[in-house]
């Protein structure tokens, strides 16, 4: 089965947000056409992408309902077959560093020293261990193959 063609709209080149985020959403379909998907997943796909077609006029809703599929599209690889794009797992491990290891730190930052004015202290060291775990998330899946060659940038 073949993944569907984002049909080009006109007027967009006039948002320029919405070129972006047209442009990155036309990338992603054209990376996964080189991946050997399950027809399940082709299914899903192309049914996001016709009801991205079938709208109408350009505008914020347009980029809006671009960005949405565009995650669901990207949150459903990562579930059922692990396929990720670059960069996925640092992206979501720096805010997790932050809240996980970062405020903790921060907090016996704080206590340790009596003056809680610390507790911003942890959350670059958070941020950095974030970082750091899911950069080497994403090279192991760079190593196995799951990773798409595309970063994306909302």
């Amino acid at each position: 089965m073949k993944i569907n063609e984002l049909n080009q709209k006109p007027g967009i080149d006039k948002n320029i947000k919405l070129e972006k985020t047209y442009t990155q959403f036309g990338k992603l379909l054209i990376e996964l056409r080189k991946k050997n998907l399950p027809d399940r997943i082709v299914v899903f796909i192309n049914k996001d992408v016709e009801e991205l077609n079938s709208i109408t006029g350009p505008g914020d809703e347009l980029r809006k309902i671009a960005r949405k599929k565009q995650t669901r599209i990207i949150k459903s690889l990562e579930k059922e077959l692990k396929l990720v794009p670059k960069n996925y797992y640092r992206n979501l491990w720096l805010a997790v560093g932050m809240a996980v290891f970062g405020i903790p730190i921060g907090a016996a930052f704080g206590a340790g020293l009596g003056n809680m004015a610390f507790l911003g202290i942890g959350l670059p060291i958070g941020l950095v261990i974030g970082m750091a775990v899911g950069t080497g998330m994403d090279k192991k899946a760079f190593k196995e193959g799951r990773q798409i060659d595309l970063e994306i940038k909302y």
